[in-house]
């Protein structure tokens, strides 16, 4: 590998997803407002915000190739946050029960050396099942998915909320396309295998 890599996140799921690929990197917290813009859309913000935290960590990494992503939830056309207190959790999963949810998960690669910025978004979509508001309480109680957007941790027991889910990559799910993040790194000139 001819230039570091760094991660600009300091989520505990998103390294873990990143170590999967055994490539050495660092961390770092970007500084970025996460403010969405006046009629932005979930596509539109999280491309945005995956390649401000990228380049936010810019600065104090001037050789690095930095990793951002970020992510959203989106029932029924509204972009829905982490829900930070169990009621909002049981709020969005009884928002969410019978619907299809689509997270739209950005990614960016940023060269911090050459400017070179590439900057994708990957769709993911989760069919959930009928929930019973006691199945969504236990649930919530059980996992604690208040920092997760929708309220769940598909790596955990949130599986069982699920009837089908479509999308490219299941990592995206967690909050990080590796499949893509791949192919970005290629551009960059790093050969995962």
């Amino acid at each position: 590998m001819t230039q570091p890599l760094l991660l600009a996140s300091t989520s505990p799921f998103r390294q873990a997803l990143l170590e999967k690929l055994q490539v050495p990197f660092s961390i770092a917290s970007p500084d970025c407002d996460e403010t969405p813009l006046p009629n932005e859309n979930a596509e539109q913000l999280v491309r945005r915000l995956a390649e401000g935290k990228a380049k936010a960590c810019a600065a104090s990494h001037p050789d690095h190739i930095i990793i951002g992503s970020d992510q959203v939830c989106v029932i029924n056309d509204k972009i829905i946050g982490k829900p930070l207190t169990e009621e909002k959790a049981c709020q969005q999963l009884k928002d969410a029960s019978g619907q299809v949810v689509t997270f739209y998960t950005g990614l960016c690669v940023f060269n911090a050396r050459t400017g070179d910025s590439r900057v994708i978004c990957e769709p993911f979509h989760v069919h959930f099942r009928q929930l019973s508001d006691e199945a969504i309480a236990r649930y919530v109680a059980k996992e604690q998915p208040l920092y997760c957007a929708g309220s769940f941790k598909c790596e955990g027991l949130g599986i069982a909320l699920f009837d089908r889910l479509d999308g490219r990559d299941p990592n995206t799910l967690v909050g990080l396309p590796l499949i893509a993040l791949c192919d970005l790194l290629q551009t960059q000139g790093i050969e995962i295998l």
